[in-house]
């Protein structure tokens, strides 16, 4: 409710199986039903928990979601001061499980992606959010994290998804 308020969208994708599939870290899979994607083929070491000034590579991101944590990843026509507002949530409020950094192909947009199971031991059952939104909207993306964050299929202490770690 609180991202359409902010004039933003939300969808919900069959999360797809989490097979450490994709050969490089700069992969991609044919398989992945989103843009950016939320679930699926992934590469085998996960990136970096933190902000990026550069792009991050997907088939990395995708294996941090299966940890339970959220990509907020936006597009190179956000205005500077929303890319500022968005590292300041992220850094501030938002530091552990998060990765925020550009994605080209998002235009205008930010977009906020996560990976859900009900059941750890079920990651096939899971479900995969993207949400995105035309500007950053604190309470939008609190609601966001707070529904969604840490309920991956492989579900890691948030007190270990911390900024600079793996």
């Amino acid at each position: 409710t609180a991202l359409e308020a902010a004039g933003g969208t939300l969808a919900a994708s069959p999360a797809l199986g989490g097979a450490h599939a994709v050969p490089t870290p700069e992969g991609t899979s044919e398989e992945w039903n989103t843009d950016p994607p939320t679930s699926g083929p992934h590469y085998q070491v996960p990136a970096v928990w933190g902000t990026y000034d550069d792009p991050v590579n997907q088939a990395q991101v995708v294996h941090n979601l299966e940890h339970g944590g959220i990509a907020v990843q936006y597009g190179p026509d956000v205005p500077a001061a929303s890319v500022t507002a968005l590292k300041g949530f992220v850094q501030q409020d938002q530091p552990r499980g998060t990765i925020l950094a550009p994605y080209a192909a998002l235009g205008s947009q930010i977009a906020l992606g996560v990976w859900v199971t009900e059941n750890a031991n079920e990651p096939e059952e899971g479900t995969a959010y993207l949400a995105k939104c035309p500007a950053f909207d604190q309470t939008a993306f609190e609601a966001f994290f707070d529904a969604y964050q840490f309920q991956g299929p492989e579900r890691f202490p948030a007190d270990t998804l911390l900024t600079g770690r793996t």
